[in-house]
């Protein structure tokens, strides 16, 4: 029998046939689906659909992305807790940036491909987003190199095949991190928060995503000041626009032979 594996369980399954033989009883891994509680300073923030790995780099990295931080000194302390109904992960920041938790206090539940968590108004969902400050020199040949070697770093998808990854690659494509999430926004926070925490700038390479390109991963990205996007599907036409205007070099529906690079739009 499969032994368990972080972020996914053995299940059992009845496997089926098209051609009509004989079905058949099977042990396979299953990724982990749990609701994860946050809160700040004792106040409930937000409950997320997540897998429950990596929970410091998700706290730093979901923290960074919501604007309540601005670098991962000003996380006090992280304490991560399982319960009967999930986990419940209790980040503490200075008083000073619990003010906005004030603000946006309230208790909201997320699908794990819902993207816009934490906004409840259109003025906040399409806040500005500052300019992509730094460029970087990546040939067309990085992309397909990182693409060609990112299944070696989706350990969780090997095992379960339900797993968003989120990669850094240097300027040559090679692979120097990845996080997996059942989310791929989820993968994205813990991918900036993992950065952050090892000191890893992120504007010194760019961001691979297994995922569709929709605006909230632009705008993680842009916000992380990485200064270029690659997903394996299709963007959508807000995600190209925002990522135009703040200078994020957009690469979207990347596959092993061919790939499609946003251009400037005209209105």
């Amino acid at each position: 029998m499969p032994q368990p594996e972080n972020g996914a369980t053995p299940l059992h399954f009845t496997a089926i046939k098209s051609n009509g033989s004989a079905s058949a009883q099977i042990v396979r891994l299953t990724i982990i689906e749990a609701a994860v509680a946050i809160e700040y300073n004792g106040i409930g923030y937000a409950v997320m659909m997540a897998t429950p790995v990596d929970l410091h780099d998700y706290a730093t990295g979901f923290s960074l992305s919501e604007g309540l931080i601005e670098n991962p000194d000003q996380i006090l302390a992280i304490d991560i807790h399982e319960t009967e109904m999930g986990w419940i992960v209790r980040i503490q920041i200075p008083n000073a940036n619990a003010e906005k938790v004030i603000e946006r206090a309230r208790q909201r539940v997320s699908e794990s491909s819902c993207g816009l968590c934490g906004m409840d108004n259109l003025q906040e969902v399409m806040r500005p987003l500052p300019p992509v400050s730094s460029m970087i020199d990546v040939p067309d040949s990085a992309i397909f190199k990182a693409l060609s070697s990112m299944r070696e770093h989706q350990t969780l998808n090997a095992a379960t095949g339900s797993a968003h990854a989120a990669a850094f690659c240097a300027p040559d494509g090679s692979i120097e991190m990845t996080r997996e999430d059942v989310g791929r926004h989820n993968a994205l926070d813990k991918l900036i928060g993992a950065l952050s925490s090892a000191k890893i700038n992120p504007s010194t390479g760019f961001i691979l995503l297994t995922a569709r390109c929709s605006l909230e991963l632009v705008q993680k990205t842009i916000l992380a000041q990485c200064p270029m996007l690659v997903t394996i599907s299709a963007a959508t036409d807000l995600a190209i626009r925002t990522a135009e205007n703040s200078g994020l070099r957009l690469v979207s529906l990347a596959r092993p032979d061919a790939a499609l690079v946003a251009m400037p739009q005209n209105d």
